[in-house]
């Protein structure tokens, strides 16, 4: 049986064991530090030709350069748009866009119509599920996650205060599967706003789930007093008063556990997240949008990605990153990948060792 069709996946894993178990052949770039690709570095790294490119989002520099023109149809899977303001620049090169935060579609609309920008939430990115033998509960409530006054000082402020009104409060870090049933609530804080993994992976697990009220869809997803119990947003003493009320009625947690859980099992899946990129690859005429972004490249270029390139450019501290870059904001030529690179002429009492071929 011949493989199906080919997808480039670069960047974070996500979903992509599912698309080969779903018949295409997955190529996995991983990205675990930068770096700057073009379509032949895609196609060396792939083996072939792909038929389809995926970015998904490793919160990394644009990893892709000359993209609006690649041959093939593109996908952006946009998780961080709430860190990183030039995302909606750069998914205008692409020809679909999956956004994980619902709020922030009509900014991802600057080229792309509707049609092309979709909405897709998390979801328990690692698989996690209710313990097969529960736990005994030790915490009555606990934060898993780092806290560090320099990095993070929101939550290192949040959690102190809270920790003021809580009693058996715990802060860990570790694997949630493991820590999460092992506490009476679950406690989830996001800085942002942003309805993130952690409400998914916690409602996974069967625990019961108290987080902020936020946007992004999370009241459409969940429902409060339900599937879930929400605090006002940054606001540490009313996520104690709710907490210790929660604690006071037990039976109101025993229930959430079950209705979260099974919501999630329903809804929130891997699969279902699948089957909603899968429906829109499936219902694209790839040749009509790639032949749409095709005519539109040198605006695409000039109005969306030629500052970010040069705002890269002159960020990164690799040469031949540099050099990608600044070719990409150019769109002119042969791409640097594709030419030979020079060795410098050696002078006298040369020193043999090149500053920019160390790693940095």
């Amino acid at each position: 049986m011949s493989a199906g069709p080919t997808i480039a996946w670069i960047g974070g894993g996500y979903l992509h064991p599912q698309f080969a178990e779903c018949g295409y052949d997955v190529r996995r770039v991983a990205l675990s530090a930068p770096r700057v690709l073009d379509w032949d570095a895609v196609c060396r790294e792939t083996g072939r030709e792909p038929d389809f490119v995926v970015y998904a989002d490793a919160s990394l520099p644009p990893p892709l350069v000359g993209l609006e023109r690649f041959p093939c149809p593109t996908l952006f899977y946009c998780v961080d748009s709430h860190i990183h303001e030039w995302y909606p620049f750069y998914a205008q090169a692409f020809d679909l866009c999956a956004v994980s935060l619902l709020d922030h579609l009509p900014r991802m609309t600057l080229r792309l119509g509707p049609d092309r920008v979709f909405w897709l939430p998390p979801f328990p990115i690692r698989g996690e599920r209710p313990p097969k033998v529960a736990p005994k509960r030790i915490w009555d409530v606990l934060f898993v996650g780092r806290v560090d006054p320099e990095t993070s000082p929101v939550r290192a402020k949040f959690l102190r205060e809270f920790a003021a009104e809580v009693d058996n409060f715990e802060v860990r870090e570790g694997t949630f599967a493991n820590l999460f049933p092992k506490a009476r609530i679950v406690l989830n804080i996001a800085e942002r706003g942003d309805l993130n993994f952690r409400v998914f992976e916690a409602l996974a697990t069967g625990s019961c789930l108290l987080t902020p009220r936020v946007g992004n869809g999370q009241d459409q997803l969940f429902e409060d007093g339900v599937h879930l119990f929400t605090y006002e947003h940054n606001d540490p003493r009313d996520a104690a008063r709710k907490a210790n009320r929660l604690l006071a009625h037990p039976e109101l947690c025993e229930r959430a556990r079950l209705a979260g859980l099974a919501e999630v099992d329903a809804h929130h899946r891997r699969r279902n997240r699948v089957r909603t990129i899968l429906d829109r690859i499936e219902g694209l005429d790839r040749e009509a949008v790639v032949r749409e972004r095709l005519a539109q490249a040198d605006m695409i270029r000039d109005k969306y990605l030629r500052l970010l390139y040069l705002h890269w450019g002159a960020e990164v501290t690799d040469a031949r990153s540099r050099e990608l870059y600044l070719w990409g904001a150019r769109g002119d030529g042969k791409s640097p990948a594709q030419r030979p690179q020079k060795r410098p002429a050696r002078a006298a009492n040369h020193n043999p060792q090149d500053p920019e071929s160390k790693s940095v």
